[in-house]
This record gives structure tokens, sequence and C-alpha cells, in this order.
């Protein structure tokens, strides 16, 4: 049977704060609790979102939780219940996929309580908001970016490669679509080197990835990583494989890594969403719905295309909406 793990801390407590039993007895019977159900901690940009959603509710009396689903439809289904027979006042979903979300969605519909999308993406269901970053729009931007730098190598015919995030979910569609036509407008003429899709998330997943890519195609001269922590391990790949200097990457998202590594052209470009941003326009989104009103029912948050000529300009404002200060 799959170990599941629930995850009853807020993320100040995660990283080292303490709330009292006592008080978060009383906030949750007062209906003063608002959950965050988050595909996996683990991976950075849910934990930034996750401080966004938090900083945000908390400021406004409302105690936080986040339940971290552990990229399991089965999990993120238990938590939901567990999150409803409590009682609490309302939900943050990001969807474990887009295929995953109805049945959350219609738990919280039966038990009346509202529920807020923070990025992933619902197939159906009804919900008081959905906060999505331009997947699209962001992806294409990295595209351009990349057939840009792949033609001043004049390295435009190679190929590209692509490691993604689960094509069952809308965003991540729209990521390859949009990196796609973003790499053709941008002037590549080369050929598709074969998608991977992740499915544990993590460096050493995407370095067997990028391992098995290089080896396929000796000639590859590009690639796009659909998200922040798996890039490290395609980076430790190309090096494994001695193709420093021989291969450009792409990336998605940010971490404090990233800085460095873009400052370097270890990265070429990275669309940067902005998760403490969505976070707390998620938090917004549930506290507006909380208090009779009714927020928009989807909410945009732009992507930053972030480059090895531009970081230092913009490092001051993705400090705080990707990053959350953590830099």
């Amino acid at each position: 049977m799959e170990r599941r793990t629930v995850l009853k801390l807020s993320i100040g407590a995660l990283l080292g704060a303490s709330t009292g039993l006592g008080g978060l007895r009383a906030a949750m019977a007062a209906g003063k609790d608002i959950v965050y159900l988050t595909p996996g901690l683990d991976l950075p940009f849910w934990r930034y979102l996750a401080k966004g959603v938090e900083a945000t509710v908390k400021a406004q009396g409302y105690n936080f939780q986040a339940l971290d689903s552990h990229n399991s439809a089965q999990t993120q289904l238990q938590n939901a219940q567990d999150a409803i027979a409590r009682g609490v006042a309302g939900i943050v979903i990001s969807p474990t996929d887009s295929s995953t979300a109805p049945s959350v969605l219609a738990l919280a519909k039966r038990a009346k309580i509202p529920a807020v999308i923070a990025d992933i993406g619902t197939n159906s269901g009804e919900y008081s908001s959905f906060i999505i970053s331009d997947n699209y729009k962001g992806a294409h931007d990295v595209g351009v970016a990349l057939a840009q730098s792949l033609k001043k190598k004049g390295w435009q015919d190679g190929s590209v490669g692509i490691i993604a995030i689960s094509q069952a979910r809308k965003n991540g569609q729209a990521r390859t679509k949009g990196f796609l036509d973003g790499l053709k407008e941008g002037g590549f003429t080369g050929k598709q080197a074969g998608l991977q899709q992740m499915q544990s998330y993590t460096a050493d997943e995407t370095f067997k990835f990028t391992q098995d890519m290089l080896t396929a195609n000796p000639g590859m001269r590009g690639l796009f990583i659909q998200t922040d922590q798996p890039a490290i391990g395609a980076l430790r790949a190309v090096k494994a494989a001695r193709r420093d200097g021989e291969l450009l990457v792409a990336a998605f998202d940010g971490i404090p890594d990233f800085v460095d590594l873009l400052k370097s052209g270890q990265l070429v470009v990275s669309g940067m969403q902005q998760p403490y941003l969505m976070g707390v326009r998620s938090g917004e989104a549930i506290l507006a719905t909380l208090a009779g009103k009714s927020p928009e029912k989807e909410i945009t948050v732009p992507i930053v295309a972030i480059t090895s000529d531009n970081i230092e300009k913009e490092l001051p404002t993705i400090r705080k909406t990707v990053f959350a200060d953590e830099v």
C-alpha cells in the first residue's frame, strides 16, 4: 500500500517556525483554516507558491496548512477528504494533473467549501477562481531565446530535446506547444530530439533522461527542461558526458541556483513563473470568496523570460515574486 504523509504544518513551520497546537485547534474550530493541496513540497516552485498563500491568508487572521500530495492522485484525494472532514474554511489546490482535479472539486462542492485552483488547471468542475501563468507565452519566449542563441552559434540545424512536465496537465501541453512555436519563430530549422515526461520531478530522473537523449542524439545542440530543480540534473548529465560548450540548455521556473547559472551562461534562458505572486493572488481569491465576493474567474500572472543578458536588471523583482526572498 502506498505510504501517505499529510503535512499539517504551515510552510513557516516547515522551515523552522512553530505553531501552537492549541491555537491551531482554536482556529479550526472557528472555521478559520485554509489548506493548500500541493503536488509536492520537494519542488521549490510549490514551496514558493505555498509561502505566498500562507502570507496572504495569515495576514487576515486565517490559519494555514500545506498538504503534500507527493505527486499521487490517491494521496491528493485523501488529503482533500481529511481537510473537508475537519471543516476547513477554504481550499487552494494545485492538482497533480488536470484530470485528477475534478474529484477534489466535487468533494468541496458537496461540502460547500470554496476552492481556488493555483496553476495546473482542471478538465472540469466548479471553482471560484483559477490562477495561472501564461505558460504558452512564457515557453514561446524561451523557445525564441534558445533559437536565437543557437543561431549565434551556427547550430540552428541541430536537434533540440524536451524533458517535459506531465502532458496530462494543461500547463504542460501549453509549455510544449509554446516552446516549439517559439523555436520555429526564432529561426530554428533543425529537428526534435525527442520528448521525455517527468514522473518524479527530480534532478536524478532528469539526469537519466538527459543521458539517454545525448546517447541517442550525438548531434543534439539544445535542451529544454520544463521545470526548475530537474534542470540541475540535466546540467550534471551534460557535464558528465563532457558536452560542456556543445549544448545549450533552457529551463522553466526559477530557483536561487539559476542566478549564477544564468550569469555564467550554463543556462541561456529560463521562463520564470512568479510562484510567490501566484500564491498571493490565490490567497486573495479564496479570501474574496469567503467574504462573499466574486473574484475574477481566471487570473493570469505574467512569466518573465530571464536570460544571461537581463538577469542583473530583473534580479530585484524576481527575488520577491519568484524566489520568495530566498536570494
